[in-house]
């Protein structure tokens, strides 16, 4: 019932019927994509019943520990198309990595919690910062954030790693100074009154001027089937009205596949991440402001249009604005 109501849903946010009828099955019936601890991914996850209306019968989930396996599983095409955070994105495309950007989904869902000892990103400084992993998201974004306020993280931060769990628990006990969490992560962390929010992405510029999450896809399988690639796309990006229009089907829709375990989590994260906007920020332009981000915290070399001209693909995303009722 869950699956025919969010299909049913998807089918009233709008794709002109001439539009449809007159594109070819996809060369493809199988499409793989990855699952990761954080629902921001919800709009993939809630498309698997549009996707099968797209024509994919086969439809599966590739699962990962976290949000680095996202790459490298469409670097090598053990996924063909999935959601990513930008900046990590931005340099496996510099590192030659077989993906492009093929549009954006949402802004904002990363927030820095800390301690009463920071109140801002430049508090940073000598402090230590809990992540999943150096290379991570989380690692990357809090990096990019540092060194947009004249940082060097990598001499002014002590990072240490550690499961998500385990750095809301030493973040609690006062043991590390921040922790960047992503959805359920920042939605528990206020239910059980631990930290303060320093940064919230969705809400504090210049980062909520940008996309966070944007769609990806192996270069190969976007080369060899860009009419299972188109698909996808309108697939998840009709997902992704529905996680803003409907937040407590699509949050219940997680629960039952088992892609998160809180329903009250999830109904918080996905009304708090302005999915329904997708069409009003420019993925050029966020592409361009990370990149100068990660170039300023001595992450990348490559230019802004290096990177544009390399990794980015947004013929698909641009048909599927016309199409797509607003």
């Amino acid at each position: 019932m869950g699956a025919a109501a969010l299909a049913g849903t998807g089918a009233l946010l709008g794709l002109r019927p001439e539009s449809a009828a007159a594109e070819p099955p996809p060369e493809t019936t199988k499409l793989r994509l990855v699952k990761i601890p954080s629902i921001c991914q919800a709009p993939q996850y809630v498309a698997e019943a549009l996707l099968r209306a797209e024509g994919f019968t086969d439809v599966q989930y590739v699962t990962k520990p976290g949000a680095l396996g996202i790459t490298e599983a469409l670097a090598s095409g053990e996924a063909n198309i999935n959601n990513h955070f930008v900046a990590p994105s931005i340099i496996r495309v510099e590192m030659g990595d077989p993906i492009v950007f093929l549009g954006g989904l949402h802004i904002g869902c990363f927030e820095l919690f800390g301690t009463d000892r920071i109140r801002a990103i430049r508090d940073l400084k000598g402090k230590t910062v809990a992540v999943l992993e150096l290379g991570s998201s989380q690692h990357v974004f809090v990096s990019t954030m540092a060194a947009h306020v004249g940082l060097d993280p990598r001499r002014d931060i002590n990072w240490v790693t550690y499961p998500a769990a385990e750095s809301m628990r030493l973040l609690a006990a006062g043991k590390v100074d921040a922790f960047l969490g992503f959805p359920p992560e920042p939605q528990e962390l206020r239910a059980k009154g631990i930290g303060h929010v320093v940064v919230n992405s969705t809400l504090d510029r210049p980062w909520s001027q940008y996309f966070c999450c944007m769609l990806l896809g192996n270069r190969d399988f976007v080369r060899k089937y860009p009419v299972a690639t188109k698909r996808a796309m309108r697939a998840i990006l009709k997902a992704n009205s529905i996680c803003a229009l409907e937040p407590e089907l699509a949050a219940q829709h997680l629960v039952d596949k088992g892609f998160t375990a809180s329903f009250d989590y999830a109904v918080k994260a996905l009304r708090d991440i302005p999915y329904g906007r997708w069409r009003e920020y420019d993925p050029e332009d966020t592409i361009r402001f990370y990149a100068l981000r990660l170039h300023e915290a001595g992450m990348i070399k490559s230019s802004p249009s290096k990177i544009l001209a390399q990794g980015t693909d947004w013929r698909f995303l641009n048909e599927l604005k016309r199409e797509l009722k607003g």
